[in-house]
């Protein structure tokens, strides 16, 4: 782990790169920092590299992580870096905490990126920091509008979520379903904390419906609650629904979830997508022989899936070996 941290501190470009990819698959927060100052690199591809390394470990990155990414924000001015900062500082939870507290910078222009990236990501999180910032002249207009906004997304999916409860009738139920994925789908990212709430809801349907968009919005902030949803809710639904979302998703820790999913006829296709999906595939390594044998299951997704997991190992393990051998040429 350390090895790998120094070699994206002070190898050559090439290794960077290779140390960097690797880092995302062992998911190890405490290469955070040191993957954020890659974002600073003269060079464009060790930059993506940094960028695609953290944005894959998203979910497991610390606040200290997210507040270096924060701090970048005031230099930054390039138009595609600061693009590329929103995305990251979007796609890992606690990039919030950090801008909260920016927030409350005594600088006027600090408070200004703060809240103007806070205004972007409409995460419900930040209700609170702006409702102390009303005080505060910089940044009052800001405030006002992005407290506005995140009502009225409340609202409307408050709504929605009470009209699908009032539908009657198995049929109508399901469409009304859809309706609402479809209908709320478009507010993205900033419902997802919303969500995450109905995930707990009275009404399976509702449930299903909040799962359904959870997958499909595919933000980090959903694995833990979805993972939640498939292991002990009642409703075989929403079981369903917490696994195809989660598989969108692509983070490798239901790892364990999917594989005793597998078993489990209703959920045994999904279970194999959602393994296919994983987006760090080594964490599948040392089940490499169930893969192989269910290459030739009766299910024909089953034994599609199967074999395009234990291919992408396949060529996993050839990459694994030529980059540690690069690193330890290196030291």
């Amino acid at each position: 782990m350390q090895a790998l941290i120094e070699a994206i501190r002070s190898s050559t470009a090439d290794l960077k790169k290779e140390a960097a990819a690797m880092l995302a698959r062992i998911k190890d927060p405490q290469a955070g920092v040191a993957l954020v100052g890659l974002l600073e690199h003269e060079e464009e591809a060790v930059r993506k590299a940094g960028a695609m390394a953290l944005e894959q470990m998203a979910g497991v990155l610390d606040t200290d992580t997210a507040s270096a990414l924060v701090a970048l924000l005031p230099a930054t001015e390039d138009g595609e870096s600061k693009r590329l900062l929103t995305h990251l500082l979007g796609a890992i939870p606690t990039a919030v905490i950090p801008l909260c507290t920016m927030l409350k910078h005594p600088d006027p222009d600090r408070q200004v990126t703060a809240a103007t990236m806070l205004d972007q990501l409409l995460d419900p999180r930040s209700i609170d920091a702006f409702i102390d910032a009303m005080g505060q002249p910089a940044v009052r207009d800001i405030a006002v509008g992005t407290l506005k906004k995140l009502g009225a997304i409340r609202e409307r999916i408050d709504e929605t979520f009470d009209a699908l409860r009032a539908v009657e009738g198995a049929g109508e139920r399901e469409e009304a379903r859809m309706a609402t994925v479809i209908h709320l789908l478009g507010i993205g990212r900033p419902s997802v904390e919303i969500l995450i709430e109905y995930l707990e809801d009275d009404d399976w349907l509702v449930r299903e419906a909040a799962a359904d968009l959870l997958g499909k919005i595919a933000d980090v902030r959903a694995v833990e609650p979805l993972m939640k949803r498939l292991v002990h809710d009642k409703d075989t639904g929403v079981k369903e629904l917490a696994i195809k979302a989660l598989g969108l998703i692509g983070d490798a820790r239901p790892t364990q979830l999917y594989l005793e999913s597998i078993p489990i006829r209703p959920l045994r296709v999904y279970a194999m997508e959602a393994l296919a999906k994983i987006k760090d595939v080594e964490v599948l390594r040392p089940h490499k022989d169930l893969f192989d044998r269910l290459r030739g299951d009766r299910d024909g997704l089953v034994a599609y899936n199967a074999g395009l997991i234990a291919d992408k190992l396949g060529a996993l393990a050839n990459t694994a070996l030529q980059t540690q051998e690069g690193i330890d040429q290196h030291e």
